[in-house]
């Protein structure tokens, strides 16, 4: 962590009492239960291929064999979704079978050819040179702070920690901006922190246990966190410092408070990180928490070799991790009553060459297939334009041909869509989202009223 996000992380603690008086109830708990909404973003790391998890099962198919000889999957291995969507029948990966039903259900929307865009692009504008296009394309790093809203070295904060800060005071509350992992440019925003969340206990700091306040060893703790220093370096430390162990508190009182969800969770680390995530959110939902938004990055998916396969690293291997969790998730949030209030995007780096490697994988591209999944989804449809899968074709924004697809869809309008929801007026997504002001339409309709 540079110097800059140490400051901006403790710049703004939240007024809560320590250890004993950390409380997890909102503004008003009673009445803010039935508003309560959620964004979870499971951000695939390494580059998912879309192309090999969703695929046409109509004439388009053809195209995408044809294309990928060693890399595709046989049409007769695809799970069928029902019906036909944006001018085609789609099959999934077998690996991503469970998520079949959430799909047929009307649960679960596919969001096709997606990416970051500066402006609206055509294949043919792009080999000229003549619009603008974000800068470091196929870049691991800067691709995926670009999918979460990097704004340049001036501005590092994330689409989903600016638009928080936007929202109505009366929809505010503590451990709204929320990372289970160190990574956390999606949920950073200008002027607030962002709150870590362990798949583990984090209620032991040493000897000290955060459920028992009346201990010697956390009572220490608790005056070391309200320390205060005249340096400025040793100040922030110590606000972060007290910060996090408010937030660990909040976090412990929650779990302490939780069941366990009613599903079951592969004991992995993705299994892990959703199993807490099901185990929290309908204690947020009863203590009056109205909006929060999650990140959750998972996975080693830079398949430029071994995609197919059984082995751990295999794209396919890894896809069935995601959808047994997934599906366990969604099991959980219907159960416990919150489903209607959490809505699961799953992102990525970029999408993958259309063109298979000579590793038997795919190398780094740019459009891609995401999916959203939860009770707010308007789903059982794809939403978007279905590339043409041939090398070198219309859509294809790669000099050489390998199939790099150019986005049709703005990664802006689908974060703005869900942050619209999450309650952010339409008249401020231009704050959150600065590029949102070049496309004609800036929400998609994927997410019910």
């Amino acid at each position: 962590m540079d110097r800059r996000h140490f400051l901006r992380l403790g710049a703004a603690v939240p007024t809560l009492s320590l250890l004993g008086g950390a409380s997890l109830m909102g503004t008003s708990a009673s009445a803010a239960a039935d508003d309560y909404r959620a964004v979870v973003c499971l951000f695939l790391t390494g580059g998912n291929d879309g192309l090999n998890s969703l695929v046409p099962t109509s004439g388009a198919y053809s195209d995408y064999a044809a294309a990928r000889p060693a890399l595709a999957l046989p049409k007769d291995s695809l799970t069928a979704l029902s019906g036909s969507t944006a001018g085609h029948s789609f099959g999934l990966n077998p690996a991503l079978a469970p998520l079949a039903p959430l799909y047929n259900g009307g649960r679960l929307a596919w969001i096709l050819n997606t990416g970051p865009l500066v402006q609206p692009a055509t294949a043919r504008q792009v080999l000229d040179h003549s619009v603008a296009v974000p800068s470091f394309l196929l870049s691991h790093s800067d691709q995926v702070m670009w999918q979460q809203g990097w704004l340049g070295d001036n501005d590092g904060s994330g689409w989903a920690g600016r638009s928080l800060e936007l929202l109505p005071s009366s929809l505010r509350n503590a451990l709204s901006a929320v990372t289970m992992n160190t990574d956390r440019t999606l949920v950073l925003g200008r002027n607030s922190p962002v709150s870590f969340l362990s798949a583990w206990d984090s209620r032991y700091w040493g000897a000290a246990d955060l459920a028992q306040p009346q201990t010697a060893a956390t009572q220490g703790l608790n005056r070391m966190a309200q320390w205060q220093f005249a340096n400025q370096y040793e100040a922030e430390y110590a606000r972060t410092f007290g910060r996090s162990i408010s937030e660990s508190t909040l976090f412990t009182q929650a779990a302490l408070n939780a069941p366990a969800p009613k599903a079951d969770f592969d004991d992995n680390d993705l299994g892990r990180m959703l199993r807490k995530l099901a185990t929290l959110l309908p204690v947020f939902k009863k203590n009056g928490y109205k909006r929060q938004v999650f990140l959750v990055q998972w996975g080693g998916l830079d398949t430029h070799s071994g995609q197919r396969g059984s082995a751990a690293t295999s794209q396919d291997a890894q896809l069935a991790i995601v959808a047994r969790a997934l599906a366990a998730f969604d099991t959980a949030n219907q159960a416990s009553g919150v489903d209607q209030g959490v809505a699961t995007i799953m992102m990525s780096d970029f999408g993958r060459t259309l063109r298979q490697a000579s590793g038997g994988g795919s190398d780094h591209a740019w459009g891609n297939h995401w999916f959203v999944m939860g009770g707010p989804v308007a789903g059982a449809q794809a939403y978007g334009t279905m590339p043409t899968l041939t090398l070198g074709g219309p859509d294809d924004g790669d000099a050489n041909g390998d199939g790099r697809m150019v986005p049709t869809t703005s990664t802006d309008q689908v974060g703005a869509t869900l942050m619209k929801w999450l309650g952010v007026p339409a008249g401020q997504l231009t704050t959150a989202f600065p590029n949102l002001v070049n496309f004609p339409t800036p929400t998609l309709n994927f997410l019910h009223a």
